[in-house]
């Protein structure tokens, strides 16, 4: 089996951002194991490279999915088959339930093939100015206060370490996630909004979080990724 770990889009149909070589190896490939079947099939079908998408398998590999499970899916596919995995956004596998697919093809020497693309996650890294040689991603934060205030408190620990902190929120929480960020983090420390990436509105800016709390902003269903530094 060959696994091709293929990048998708961050914005909506952004093709300079897609390697040249996504678009050679999608014609080879029957079967892939995505996070959401309607995206990955528009993504597919946007390519444009003479592939009918209704005649390729769509098997979805989410959060939901449990480690077992995996074997299972690989027993509907032909040995020997090329298989892609697609993220619903950026590449698969980081903040990406398709790491366990990943693992389980390790464990069967099976072929990974880790295809460039834009990461939303080092994207915010790099356009942060933060220390970029020791960094932490923590994924989602809590969605209840008193867990979320834990681990705030946790996440700025580090980073007053010099370890840079990146995280991030489902879109439609970001307002209140940027909220508890202004009141419970120090106000000398950076924070390091990155949303839309890609996006011709796109907005990268790293402010005191003192600043921040005379900033109007709104990132209301915005796909974004929250930095945290000294």
């Amino acid at each position: 089996m060959n696994i091709y770990l293929i990048p998708s889009y961050l914005a909506e149909d952004t093709q300079q951002f897609i390697p040249p070589f996504v678009k050679e190896i999608i014609p080879q490939i029957q079967y892939y194991l995505v996070e959401d079947e309607r995206t990955a099939r528009r993504f597919v079908g946007s390519l444009k490279v003479g592939v009918v998408v209704r005649d390729l398998t769509f098997i979805k590999v989410n959060k939901q999915t449990r480690t077992e499970q995996i074997a299972e899916i690989f027993d509907q596919i032909p040995k020997g088959s090329n298989i892609g995995i697609i993220s619903e956004a950026g590449v698969p596998c980081v903040a990406d339930p398709g790491s366990l697919v990943v693992d389980f093809a390790h464990k069967k020497k099976w072929h990974i093939f880790p295809i460039p693309g834009a990461s939303s996650i080092i994207l915010a890294l790099m356009g942060s100015g933060m220390n970029g040689q020791k960094f932490s991603f923590n994924g989602y934060l809590p969605i209840k206060l008193p867990e979320a205030k834990k681990a705030i408190h946790q996440i700025q620990a580090e980073a007053e370490k010099g370890f840079t902190q990146i995280f991030m929120e489902t879109p439609f929480r970001n307002n209140k996630l940027f909220e508890w960020l202004l009141t419970h983090c120090k106000k000398d420390l950076r924070l390091c909004i990155a949303c839309n990436l890609t996006a011709p509105d796109q907005f990268v800016r790293t402010r005191k979080v003192s600043e921040w709390k005379t900033t109007d902003i709104d990132l209301h269903k915005k796909p974004t990724i929250f930095v945290l530094g000294v």
